[in-house]
């Protein structure tokens, strides 16, 4: 695959140059689950979660944390059905913190709808905006939006195969296997600038989206949870593997994520004592393994700063350089007071001390994290960006087949 055409392998050479890019991102991830505390023994009503998760995303912004990510979930005990709302939201309210969602359900979502959707909250945000993409893992999910579990790699992979020609072709013509198919059809508004938000694919077990990511030379990012240590580097490798070999890079400079879940004391048996209740009483992390146990044979990063930084630090051991972590602290019941302490700790305490130790053993020529101004820079470098303006209605509500006054965009699809 060429290169000269693709934005996100022109990213390569220009994010370390450009001044606005930063070499990794560092934020935390919500799942916005409404759980019982099993200290008080109290469950918080959906409308108190949903101004925690705000809260949060403020305070995140407020310590200096790079990006906050917020899932998506159409069930009980969940309040994130809709993320693009309560991120438009959150972006009025904050300033710098790039927004992002941690799953966006690619294979129940219908891709004009997301096209759509998250080109204008790509807009209400003023480009502080990326997403990832993935197909989630609750069962029913597919049959509540009329789709077949049993199809769930192909939709993932053919839904999005849409959603990035919507966002990179004025005018689209498009048959697949699941979805009408489109003629003449044009996303709107157009992605700010032009640029469309970077994307990530999201996996813990599925080699295609690996692939996928690698091929249109998009991130990849694995959760980092829930699993033992480096469980997820046969994926992250195969990633960086293929990324080469579709000429985006080398397999260094492929673009590199991964999750995790912290909770942090200023005292080591302070953190373990504190965390301990919520641990146990979790149904999917207390019921089969020891906190102890847990936190030295997964991700699980549970102690002191420092203990969370030396924790942190054995992930780029193990995956090799990469761009953004992302923590989960505000989940298994605990209460919103606490989940600032953590956010407070993580932006004062962990965070700097790893901008500064990542930075002294990263490799040369490794990929900077992407941001919107580097897209822009890798897209238009000191040209201006494009600011498509409609042509006028015909009398129909539409504008005919050229859709905007500087002419339709056409894009390589395997490169842009």
């Amino acid at each position: 695959m060429a290169t000269r055409n693709n934005p996100a392998a022109k990213l390569l050479d220009s994010a370390s140059t450009c001044g606005e890019g930063m070499s990794m991102q560092f934020g935390i991830f919500s799942i916005g689950d409404v759980t019982r505390n099993p200290v008080t023994g109290r469950t918080p009503s959906e409308a108190e979660r949903i101004q925690s998760v705000i809260k949060i995303a403020e305070k995140a912004d407020e310590v200096g944390l790079d990006v906050f990510a917020l899932g998506e979930h159409h069930n009980p005990p969940f309040i994130p059905s809709s993320p693009t709302t309560l991120l438009g939201h959150i972006a009025a309210l904050t300033e710098r913190i790039i927004l992002s969602t941690s799953v966006t359900l690619m294979t129940t979502n219908d891709p004009v709808r997301v096209a759509e959707d998250y080109a204008m909250l790509q807009h209400v945000a003023r480009g502080r905006l990326d997403l990832m993409v993935g197909r989630g893992n609750t069962v029913p999910v597919y049959a509540w939006f009329g789709q077949d579990i049993r199809h769930g790699v192909a939709l993932a992979l053919e839904n999005y195969n849409l959603l990035h020609r919507l966002w990179r072709e004025d005018v689209v013509d498009w048959e697949g296997q699941f979805r009408t198919a489109l003629q003449g059809f044009t996303s709107t508004p157009r992605p700010l600038d032009d640029v469309p938000p970077f994307v990530w694919h999201g996996s813990i077990r599925t080699p295609e989206i690996a692939e996928q990511a690698a091929y249109y030379g998009n991130g990849f990012f694995a959760n980092n949870v829930l699993a033992p240590n480096f469980h997820f580097k046969p994926l992250v490798d195969l990633y960086r593997r293929r990324f080469e070999h579709y000429g985006h890079g080398t397999r260094e400079q492929a673009i590199v994520g991964l999750g995790g879940h912290s909770f942090i004391a200023r005292r080591s048996q302070d953190a373990v004592a504190g965390f301990r209740p919520y641990f146990e009483n979790s149904p999917i992390y207390g019921h089969s393994y020891p906190l102890e146990d847990y936190m030295r044979d997964t991700p699980m990063s549970v102690g002191s700063p420092q203990e969370v930084i030396d924790k942190t630090m054995t992930f780029r051991e193990g995956f090799g350089d990469y761009q953004r972590q992302l923590w989960n602290v505000d989940s298994t019941g605990l209460p919103v007071e606490a989940a600032l302490e953590q956010i407070e700790l993580l932006g004062t305490e962990v965070v700097p001390v790893l901008r500064r130790e990542l930075a002294a053993v990263r490799a040369p020529g490794v990929s900077d994290a992407p941001t919107h101004q580097t897209l822009i820079r890798a897209k238009y470098g000191d040209q201006p960006a494009r600011r498509p303006a409609p042509n006028v209605n015909r009398g129909d509500n539409l504008t005919g087949s050229t859709p905007y006054q500087d002419g339709p965009v056409e894009s390589d699809r395997a490169t842009a």
